[in-house]
């Protein structure tokens, strides 16, 4: 059998110079360190956020697109499955996790209402939304802040640029500035973790 060419791509042409790859991403960690360390009064204050929510007995909703959607479900898992130790189960559902729901919201309603309508669905008041968006701006994440805030939950927002429209729909907006969207996901996936370590067994 004969093989099948190999299609051309305009990348097969030439890839970028692996060195300034790294470089580059290595000076976005950087700056992603130093945006995070100026966020850590907001960061703590979260984290109290979280921590009060669970202890109430509420819940902690996440929702995300792209790479925040996975975040999004990485952060549920990590509180309904485990972070480090086998502790008990703390309730979390990530709402970019069901593709059935998703793909029945946007057929029937559009993409903007992906999240809000889980939202009017199983949010409580009490329960705390976290939202991750690097522009701060995507029309879904937006207006599940809006029903979130209706029904009486307290939002997080772990963001980009300059925090964007969901900035001051969040009671806690986390903003990582001055870095690209990889950076800023990276900082989003170490504040993730250390909301995770706060929740974890105390040890004397």
């Amino acid at each position: 059998m004969a093989r099948r060419p190999l299609l051309s791509s305009p990348l097969m042409k030439g890839f970028p110079d692996p060195e300034s790859c790294f470089v580059e991403r290595l000076s976005q960690a950087q700056r992603g360190i130093t945006q995070l360390a100026q966020l850590k009064s907001d960061v703590i204050r979260c984290a109290q956020l979280v921590q009060q929510t669970l202890r109430d007995g509420r819940s902690v909703l996440t929702c995300g697109n792209g790479g925040s959607a996975a975040e999004a479900l990485h952060f549920a898992e990590e509180l309904s499955g485990r972070y480090r130790s086998n502790r008990p189960a703390l309730a979390a559902l990530s709402l970019s996790a069901d593709p059935t729901a998703i793909t029945c919201i946007a057929n029937d309603f559009g993409f903007d209402q992906v999240f809000s309508r889980q939202v009017e669905a199983i949010g409580r008041s009490g329960d705390v939304l976290v939202v991750l968006s690097t522009s701060g701006n995507s029309p879904n994440i937006l207006r599940a802040l809006d029903v979130g805030k209706a029904r009486g939950l307290r939002t997080v927002g772990l963001l980009g640029s300059d925090g964007g429209k969901a900035s001051a729909l969040c009671d806690v907006p986390l903003v990582v500035r001055s870095v690209d969207g990889a950076a800023v996901q990276e900082v989003h996936q170490m504040i993730i973790h250390i909301i995770c370590e706060t929740l974890e067994p105390a040890h004397p």
